[in-house]
């Protein structure tokens, strides 16, 4: 059976701090790398919204998905329930409430299956995806603004 994978990381240069996402989207032996990089955020956030922006770029919604991420906190809050919990409270409490939203947003829209996968330990596509990340981060010059991030960091410190 045909499948699009997908592999994701994020990076921060202090947490907050610069911070950038690194994708890699695989499917019948083509490759399409994406990143970015934010002026402020968390890793947390990256790590999400690595997973986000790769599911927002497919074509398609009719071909099963598999991802690959290093983040427990992304992998354990989807494949253990946690995000439809903390939904269930409207996010009380909760961190990076507006990329969770928009995760949601796709959840349903694809047939998904989630894969951790240990990070900085040689697997070639999170090396990869690092690699973009931490690039992305580093690359000020074309940083976007996290602006939920900026302009909620009082409320979330």
């Amino acid at each position: 059976m045909d499948k699009i994978r997908i592999y994701t990381d994020g990076s921060a240069k202090g947490n907050p701090g610069p911070g950038g996402y690194g994708v890699l989207l695989r499917y019948k032996g083509k490759e399409k790398e994406l990143s970015q990089g934010y002026r402020l955020t968390t890793n947390n956030r990256m790590e999400l919204l690595a997973v986000i922006t790769a599911l927002e770029s497919l074509k398609t919604d009719s071909i099963a998905v598999e991802v690959y991420s290093d983040s427990k906190y992304v992998i354990d809050a989807i494949t253990k329930g946690w995000v439809f919990s903390w939904k269930q409270k409207g996010f009380k409490g909760k961190k990076n409430s507006d990329l969770w939203m928009r995760y949601l947003a796709l959840h349903n829209k694809f047939r998904i299956t989630y894969h951790w996968v240990r990070g900085h330990n040689g697997h070639p596509e999170n090396e990869r995806c690092d690699e973009l990340a931490v690039k992305a981060a580093e690359n000020s010059a074309t940083h976007l603004v996290d602006e939920f991030f900026e302009s909620n960091q009082e409320e979330l410190f």
